[in-house]
């Protein structure tokens, strides 16, 4: 696979990671809850499909080659960038009205 389409596929999962847990009831997209969904069991899946995007950053990352050092800046700058991607999934969620 080529760089440009490793970035791609990475890219694409962070923006899919980062609104599926506002685009359904489920948690996990597995796991049927009794009561619906609250914004701490989104934000819990929010972390988890970051953590999930990241190592699959990781795992492309090594094996097109060396893997670069990451501080703590590197996870403040990606963790700011998934909330920003969340942001449609948020705002489909909490403050767009739905007809029922």
């Amino acid at each position: 696979m080529s760089q440009t389409a490793t970035v791609w596929l990475v890219i694409f999962a962070a923006v899919l990671g980062a609104n599926l847990p506002f685009s359904t009831q489920k948690l996990f997209l597995f796991f049927t809850l009794k009561t619906p969904k609250t914004l701490a069991w989104r934000l819990l899946e929010l972390v988890v499909f970051y953590l999930l995007v990241g190592g699959l950053g990781l795992l492309l990352e090594n094996r097109a080659g060396q893997i670069a050092p990451q501080n703590w800046e590197f996870y403040a700058i990606t963790g700011a960038l998934f909330l920003t991607l969340a942001f449609p999934g948020f705002i489909y969620r909490y403050l767009l009205k739905h007809r029922h």
